[in-house]
């Protein structure tokens, strides 16, 4: 069995990758958080600590944050592998950590240290965008999993000769390029679910119309009428009255039905929600042509279309960043 079998190999950012690179450390922060080795060395005390120093801490941050603090003082190894992409210069840096865990209460900010041997120092190019993707975690501190191996074989001394093949093509970028769409979504169907609920998702869904060129008007919250939305798209008929619903249950027919009672001759009917619909009233929606039905996915897929448009309220609670990705190439 090769040795790199049984190392793990974890990832880990900073703001200093001086510190770092000229120290020979791997280093997290929360100062206040205190000195690791004096808890008792269990997820759950360190949870229970994170949310005494940390009172106001979502809950998502506190599993999320202990969890870290954890795995650097506890779970990291000595002979482990460690892998940081540092900034100033966009190098790979791999090394091996060779020492326990270490309180530095004179660090500026980076108290919770460990020492590391650097062993190679390679540019982003030489790895796959999934690698990369990988260690562009969210995270301060975590595990690499999916690609673990190429990190390892970065060691070997042929590492710049078989990943800088020319004739060769990343087939990696279009899964990255899908799990970066993806991830995307999640994040703003979670976002949506969290804190629009009700009301306050009706207020959403006509801004949203707006964006798309629409004049709206909501009816007044607790109206019995069943129409939460009212829009015309421009001064002249027809009138499209839209039902918003943010339950987490599938949208069931007898629902849709409602809206359609309400329609008169000529209307158009929207209905928008959060989840998705059963499937009759799928079927319903299928033979009731002058009714749209947008779930939760395709909802986001509008968002995502006019979030330049959207009121700048909305686009603080769903903060994104245009950037562009790589995508495979279309030979045909």
């Amino acid at each position: 069995m090769d040795q790199n079998e049984e190392k793990r190999v974890w990832g880990i950012h900073t703001q200093d990758d001086k510190l770092f690179l000229q120290d020979s450390v791997v280093a997290i922060g929360w100062r206040e958080f205190g000195d690791l080795s004096v808890l008792n060395a269990t997820r759950e005390d360190f949870k229970q600590h994170y949310l005494d120093v940390y009172p106001d801490a979502k809950k998502g941050a506190v599993a999320n944050s202990a969890g870290m603090l954890y795995r650097f003082a506890h779970e990291a190894q000595k002979g482990d592998y460690v892998v940081f992409p540092s900034r100033s210069d966009r190098m790979v840096n791999i090394g091996v950590i060779e020492g326990d865990y270490s309180y530095v209460a004179a660090a500026h900010e980076y108290v919770q240290q460990r020492k590391v041997k650097w062993i190679k120092h390679l540019p982003r190019t030489f790895f796959s965008q999934g690698a990369l993707y990988e260690i562009g975690s969210a995270m301060s501190f975590f595990m690499i999993k999916n690609y673990a191996d190429e990190f390892l074989a970065a060691l070997d001394k042929n590492f710049k000769k078989t990943i800088s093949d020319p004739s060769s093509e990343d087939e990696t970028v279009a899964a990255t390029a899908e799990e970066i769409i993806e991830s995307t979504k999640d994040f703003i169907l979670k976002e949506l679910s969290k804190n629009l609920k009700g009301y306050d998702l009706e207020l959403f869904v006509a801004d949203l119309l707006q964006a798309m060129g629409y004049r709206t008007s909501v009816s007044p919250h607790g109206g019995d009428s069943g129409i939460d939305i009212t829009a015309y798209k421009d001064e002249l008929p027809p009138r499209i009255l839209v039902q918003v619903k943010s339950q987490d249950s599938d949208i069931k027919e007898t629902t849709i039905q409602s809206l359609k009672g309400a329609m008169r001759e000529g209307d158009y009917g929207l209905f928008v929600t959060l989840s998705n619909y059963t499937k009759n009233a799928q079927k319903y929606l299928e033979s009731t042509p002058i009714i749209r039905g947008i779930n939760g996915a395709e909802l986001v897929e509008l968002i995502l279309k006019y979030y330049p448009d959207l009121s700048e309220k909305y686009r603080k609670m769903i903060p994104l960043k245009m950037v562009y990705i790589p995508v495979a190439r279309d030979d045909a």
